[in-house]
């Protein structure tokens, strides 16, 4: 399962490449451009414009393979896309007579040839704007499923990694971070405070963790409890991010000033670069944190449990999921196998209600261990597929607060004309008791809440918890 932005990008990369799409059947709709959508076979080439056809590429393979294609209202996306468009000649200053949406019946295949015709028009009049326009126009078809696992990756998207290693941004993770930020705004809560400093423009500017985050280019991150689109700015995006003004108040100080962050390649520790981490702690627990589900990360956890076993009795395992965007939804089946066998970990589910299930792989050996899950909100995807089957399955105790809700179904990827992927998911998930955790998320066993104090001190309030409950 993929996530958008932070948790990284690279992961959502490997699950594409992971989930990828069966072959498109005979019946499929061609396009003008004269192809269906399909699984991507190796790297895509070098990208090409985007056109007319491959906005319609992209729509007639949304109502094949989406996972909720046959109740969609397809008219939904032709308004979007519509509304997109027209935004994006107003911001232009170069607004079209014509440019009116057309009349749209509900027939899928009538209302394209409609919208068609009237974008055809519309683009002819500005041909210097005609892939800024369609761009805008593919991204909210997209935008207007509302799944926070659909992603249509183009430009520099498209190739994430492309740092080699560094990181890229403001050098700064905050209290509201990674998922949230596009999946499920609606689930964070303030204050909006530096969680971490990594390096770049924060570290040069002397951010420190726990400097709380009063307002984002003079607007506030929160309204009335409720996150507002600010947010967004501390994580640009590569490589068109314009320079990020923050209002900071230091709280054992008292100190408020305003610094301007420009964004920027950065070089990262080793130590936040690997995906699995871990430690032996006090009486003999097992600390292991896995900031992804990559290939082999489950493994890895398990082996590093293993090693620190070894010689000694361990009395208990802590596995930190914090942060954790999701990734190879296989990994997270695996990592749970470790604690429980026999087992359902979770369903993928069509729109008519038939659901497979994710069964454990009875193979991989039992830990036999007293487990604590840390989890928070930014615990998304894959990670939300773990906390769910420890909670339903009762195999642990979930501490910190609850998770992103951001699991709408592992997504397939798509080769469209232009060298670009789409990619969404093709069934929906739901937890091992059949419930809802996309949007909802996953609550804790146990609420802890790290404050700024907390950040500012290097406390970590939500380990200490878990440990608390290992050594009952």
């Amino acid at each position: 399962m993929t996530v958008i932005r932070t948790v990284t990008a690279g992961l959502a990369l490997l699950l594409a490449a992971a989930c990828t799409a069966p072959s498109p059947p005979r019946s499929q709709a061609v396009t003008a451009a004269g192809t269906v959508c399909a699984s991507p076979q190796g790297p895509p080439g070098p990208e090409k414009p985007t056109t007319i056809d491959v906005i319609e590429q992209a729509y007639f393979c949304i109502l094949t393979h989406y996972y909720a294609a046959t109740t969609l209202d397809a008219r939904s996306l032709l308004t979007a896309g519509f509304v997109a468009l027209t935004q994006e000649l107003n911001r232009s200053g170069r607004d079209v007579p014509d440019a009116t949406m057309p009349a749209l019946s509900g027939d899928r295949k009538t209302d394209w040839t409609a919208f068609e015709a009237v974008y055809r028009k519309t683009t002819d009049q500005v041909p210097d704007l005609r892939d800024k326009l369609a761009v805008a126009t593919l991204e909210a078809l997209v935008g207007a499923l509302g799944d926070n696992h659909a992603r249509w990756a183009h430009g520099a998207a498209r190739h994430p990694d492309h740092y080699d290693g560094d990181g890229y941004g403001l050098g700064l993770h905050a209290s509201v971070n990674g998922p949230q930020v596009d999946g499920n705004p609606g689930a964070a809560v303030p204050p909006l405070f530096v969680t971490t400093v990594q390096g770049g423009a924060a570290q040069a500017a002397g951010v420190r963790p726990g400097d709380v985050i009063e307002s984002i280019n003079g607007s506030a991150p929160f309204i009335d409890g409720r996150a507002t689109s600010a947010i967004a700015a501390l994580y640009p995006d590569y490589p068109e991010a314009r320079p990020v003004r923050l209002r900071l108040l230091r709280e054992s100080t008292g100190r408020r000033w305003t610094v301007t962050l420009e964004p920027g390649l950065y070089q990262r520790d080793l130590a936040t670069l690997q995906v699995v981490r871990s430690k032996l702690l006090d009486d003999g627990v097992a600390y292991v944190r896995l900031s992804g589900f990559a290939p082999d990360s489950a493994k890895r956890a398990l082996n590093a449990i293993a090693r620190m076993r070894q010689g000694r009795t361990l009395t208990g395992v802590v596995l930190d999921l914090r942060g954790n965007g999701g990734g190879i939804p296989a990994e997270a089946v695996r990592l749970v196998s470790a604690f429980v066998h026999g087992k359902v970990t979770g369903y993928q589910c069509a729109v008519d209600g038939t659901c497979e299930a994710f069964r454990t792989d009875d193979t991989v050996e039992l830990v036999g261990l007293p487990l604590a899950v840390l989890i928070d909100r930014s615990c998304a995807s894959a990670c939300e597929h773990v906390s769910s089957a420890v909670k339903d399955l009762r195999i642990g105790q979930l501490v910190g607060t609850r998770t992103a809700g951001v699991i709408s179904g592992p997504a397939q990827s798509y080769l469209l004309a232009d060298n670009t992927t789409l990619s969404f998911p093709a069934k929906h998930h739901l937890g091992p008791d059949r419930e809802v955790v996309d949007r909802i998320g996953v609550p804790p066993d146990h609420h802890v809440i790290p404050s700024p104090r907390d950040a500012a001190a290097g406390r970590d309030p939500v380990l200490a918890k878990a440990l608390t409950l290992l050594h009952e």
